[in-house]
């Protein structure tokens, strides 16, 4: 079987999403990876990511019992059992990715995958001579890694990536995270939650830095209020690892200072895939970093198309899956419409949890909106006091004319669960009134969403 309907490279979440519907829709289908099947996402990104902060969210639980009536005395963690933990959970759904490939009848050829002209792919195993196979149809969905900075070069030892972070033999005492976006959130909130002194240094005026501003001052507040270090609008300018531990100079508007950790964890964005996987020998085009394509994901050479990270959208798993799809679908001659990247929700699960869609205020105001903004705290939440977690809110955007909601930006408990509401209803082009007449089940984290487009239409109730 060196002829196939499809080859996919690469099988994250883009690529076995790829392979999959792929495979529903008749063609004969093969996927490339060298590592293992799930790619970064499943093995390396969010899913053990996720076990990591299940855990440091249990932990603070335990910690914080005498708050709901209960006694759990001598409560400790175990390091090495949490990492432990999350491993196992990634094999776990890797596993199931391979369950998924030969239901499928999906041919899963090991080895690191270079495409090359006439429609080929040479697939170089760890042993043996490369095989070559050739498809109607080629997607590339390769990914990316960890971004290194000159001035922040990674060792694996004292200055690292999310890749090794997930991994460390022993807890940091103290730990320096540069950059705050989803990856350093997460990872100074588990290290900090497990006992770990986490400082936190973002390049931008504001920690989560494309979130609504008033959501990234709330973060900010609640990290601090848990004794993380926040350090804004500066800058990691070298690292001095011959010591013992770290010595990292950073720049801010007062001067230059030196802080010492055990680790610095590199978490300032990521790298394509790009490099060495035959893009050049094949002459598909390329501009900074990402390989070039139109609305289907087709590149300038036919036959071959390109999805996920390594193409201009959102690096995100779901936005990946839904390109393949979609990708595949127009191969097969379905009615598709362009993906819709101004309704593509993001989320970050630290606790509190973000989660946000379309436009922040700063934003709309920008685009020239007449706005109507509604925001409902967790704090008059019952819900959400019963819990225990009320901290954080739902703040919803609406254009004055016409009642159409432009974003929903979210801070708070089971946030992440909450957003798809709003990205539904934007699909839906369901406007301010009709969310609000939506009738909304008590008590509920959710009834915030409809209590903040009352406050948006002078309507709310419980404030």
């Amino acid at each position: 079987m060196s002829h196939f309907d499809m080859i996919v490279l690469g099988s994250g979440p883009g690529g076995y999403v790829t392979a999959i519907r792929a495979a529903q829709l008749g063609f004969k289908t093969a996927i490339v990876e060298k590592e293992s099947l799930g790619g970064v996402c499943l093995n390396w990104g969010c899913i053990p990511t996720k076990a990591l902060l299940k855990s440091a969210q249990v932990f603070e639980y335990l910690k914080h019992a005498e708050d709901y009536g209960l006694s759990a005395k001598k409560v400790e963690h175990d390091f090495d059992a949490v990492v432990k933990r999350s491993r196992g959970v990634a094999e776990s759904m890797s596993k199931g990715v391979q369950f998924l490939m030969k239901k499928n009848k999906i041919e899963v050829l090991n080895g690191y995958g270079k495409v090359q002209p006439g429609k080929k792919v040479v697939v170089k195993g760890e042993h043996g001579d490369p095989a070559e196979y050739t498809a109607d149809h080629i997607v590339i969905a390769t990914g990316a890694r960890s971004r290194e900075l000159p001035s922040l070069p990674q060792d694996g030892k004292k200055v690292i990536g999310y890749r090794k972070a997930m991994t460390l033999e022993k807890q940091p005492k103290k730990m320096i995270v540069v950059g705050s976006g989803a990856i350093g959130i997460e990872f100074a909130y588990f290290y900090n939650s497990m006992g770990t002194e986490v400082t936190v240094v973002e390049y931008l005026p504001n920690i989560v830095p494309v979130e609504d501003e008033e959501v990234s001052k709330q973060l900010e507040r609640s990290f601090k209020k848990n004794g993380i270090k926040i350090k804004t609008s500066a800058e990691v300018t070298k690292v001095d690892t011959s010591g013992d531990g770290v010595k990292a100079t950073v720049k801010t508007a007062k001067g230059e200072e030196v802080l010492e950790a055990d680790i610095v964890l590199s978490a300032v964005g990521i790298k394509t895939n790009i490099e060495n996987i035959g893009l050049e020998d094949v002459g598909i085009a390329t501009d900074r970093d990402k390989i070039l394509v139109n609305d289907y994901y087709q590149t300038n050479i036919p036959g071959y198309y390109a999805i996920g990270d390594i193409t201009a959208g959102p690096a995100l798993a779901h936005v990946a899956s839904a390109e393949g799809i979609l990708c595949v679908e127009k191969i097969k001659g379905l009615h598709v419409e362009p993906l819709d990247y101004g309704n593509i929700p993001g989320c970050t699960y630290c606790t509190p949890e973000i989660a946000s869609v379309g436009l922040t205020e700063k934003q709309a105001k920008e685009a020239g909106y007449d706005i109507k903004v509604g925001k409902f705290p967790f704090s008059a939440s019952g819900k959400a006091k019963a819990s225990g977690n009320s901290e954080g809110f739902v703040k919803v955007i609406f254009d004055a004319k016409y009642g159409e909601w432009l974003g929903c930006h979210m801070i708070g408990a089971g946030v992440t669960d909450m957003i798809a509401e709003a990205v539904v209803a934007r699909k839906l082009e369901t406007t301010g009134h009709e969310v609000l007449k939506a009738v909304h089940p008590h008590p509920t984290m959710s009834e915030a969403v409809m209590e903040a487009v009352a406050a948006a239409y002078d309507e709310v109730i419980h404030l």
